[in-house]
């Protein structure tokens, strides 16, 4: 379940995250499949958990050179979100993931633009490789490549971003 206001929530049970959605120069976002879930059709944007003292931004082109491989001289950022997201984990997955400490995401959002050509992606780059297979898709199909319990925060981050396109 996601919700916009984040009084609503109690922060320290929701694991600080950063996320970016990657448009190249024709409108089309990256997507990967996670190499844990590669039996699976779900495909996610980059994104992964701030490290203690983290500046967002910093977090967030970390996790696209983690994850995409992604030098940020191959990006241009182009706006957040300005709000957290926040989401929980189904039931069968809570207390299993992120050694129980959390109950689901708080996630920071950014818009960044791709100046690189496709051969400056690199999914095998980092040493523990995320994703096993990636591509570019049109903004629209987003919330149907998520698994269900993402799906409303990619509406959210699909609808704040829109215009910046």
């Amino acid at each position: 379940m996601t919700n916009p206001d984040p009084a609503l929530y109690r922060p320290e049970l929701y694991r600080p995250c950063v996320g970016c959605m990657m448009v190249n120069t024709s409108g089309l976002v990256f997507v990967g499949k996670r190499i844990d879930g590669a039996d699976t059709d779900f495909w996610q944007m980059p994104q992964g958990g701030v490290d203690p003292g983290e500046d967002l931004e910093a977090a967030m082109l970390r996790e696209l050179e983690e994850e995409a491989g992604v030098a940020p001289r191959h990006l241009t950022i182009l706006g957040n979100l300005g709000r957290e997201l926040f989401y929980d984990l189904p039931p069968e997955l809570k207390g299993k993931l992120w050694k129980g400490r959390y109950i689901g995401q708080r996630q920071s959002w950014y818009l960044a633009r791709f100046t690189g050509a496709d051969s400056d992606i690199d999914i095998a780059a980092h040493k523990h490789p995320e994703f096993c297979e990636w591509k570019w898709v049109e903004p629209a199909a987003l919330p149907g490549l998520i698994v269900p319990f993402k799906r409303p925060v990619y509406e959210q981050v699909l609808a704040g971003f829109r215009g910046l396109i």
